[in-house]
């Protein structure tokens, strides 16, 4: 039996540092970062994605990122199919690789398998759960429904996942089971061997980081990224204009909301959005939690992927 190519993970809620934290191992260590983002495969979304900037991705090569264009639909199956086929290539090359990046149901998909219901599509469902998503309102008004049938499939996945979250519902609905507790589609890929660790610190703290990288990122130009986009021809209605920070700017945009007003509502959905991270990933065992903040937390890292890898 062949070994097993082992994948370091670093996860946590946004806003974490789990980012710079990566980085600095990556550069003490060698290893490639694999981008695990649902909003950082996208092109030209930069400052709302809090991307790894050209000066880092000079110093450490990243993986899973700016892979396809904003008006494009990416699933999460075909993340894992792309990213564990880009861990193979790097292993044959002799490099190892660390994942980093809060979307847990990437990290869930790969790690544990992916589960789809085996129900037939509902076309008349899914045209009408499709148009809700097209404004802030709707979007919110489907999240409470794929709550009311499966809040933990619900708690984990992000906003923007539209496609994911309408057969969630579809699925829940038309079976009376949560999508969720459906019968998996297939294991987790036996190739590969899963080391995790989160980034983890006081809530006050975490939102408090939050609310200024909200704050950087109006000060960098995010309207201006948004609006950019619009130009091209990227829709409202796009999967990737669903992110945090890039649906509470179109009504900015169109002159209906403040600036001010757009910001609060960015802050408040990021915070929103941690919070489902950490109750995500109570749920998985065998999690190590780091403190980024600690002196020691680079090295504490290093020795558990060490350790726990070999």
């Amino acid at each position: 039996m062949s070994e097993k190519i082992v994948c370091r993970v670093l996860t946590g809620p946004t806003g974490s540092g789990k980012s710079e934290l990566a980085f600095r191992l990556a550069l003490e260590t060698g290893w490639e970062i694999f981008c695990m983002d649902s909003m950082q495969v996208y092109r030209r979304m930069d400052i709302g994605t809090a991307k790894p900037t050209t000066r880092e991705q000079e110093a450490v090569p990243h993986h899973m990122l700016d892979i396809c264009e904003p008006v494009d639909t990416y699933s999460v199956s075909q993340y894992i199919t792309d990213a564990l086929e880009k861990v193979e290539e790097r292993h044959r090359a002799g490099k190892e690789v660390l994942f980093v990046g809060g979307t847990g149901l990437y990290l869930e998909g790969m790690v544990h398998g992916m589960s789809m219901g085996f129900r037939p599509a509902d076309e008349k469902l899914r045209e009408e759960l499709q148009k809700l998503s097209e404004s802030p309102e709707g979007l919110l008004e489907l999240d409470e429904r794929l709550r009311r049938v499966d809040p933990r499939t619900a708690d984990k996945l992000p906003m923007n996942d539209i496609r994911r979250r309408i057969r969630a519902i579809e699925v829940s609905e038309s079976t009376g089971v949560p999508f969720s507790a459906q019968e998996k589609k297939s294991g987790g890929d036996s190739r590969f061997r899963w080391v995790i660790a989160s980034t983890s610190m006081e809530r006050n703290m975490l939102y408090d980081r939050i609310n200024r990288r909200v704050d950087r990122m109006i000060r960098e130009g995010l309207d201006g990224e948004v609006k950019r986009l619009m130009q091209e021809g990227v829709p409202e209605g796009a999967q990737s204009m669903q992110a945090i920070g890039y649906k509470e700017m179109i009504p900015y945009l169109r002159g209906e909301w403040t600036k001010e007003k757009a910001a609060d509502e960015i802050r408040k959905g990021t915070r929103h959005y941690a919070k489902r991270q950490m109750t995500f990933l109570k749920r998985l065992e065998g999690i190590r939690y780091i403190c980024p903040d600690e002196e020691k937390a680079q090295a504490e890292l290093l020795q558990y992927f060490t350790e726990i890898g070999e």
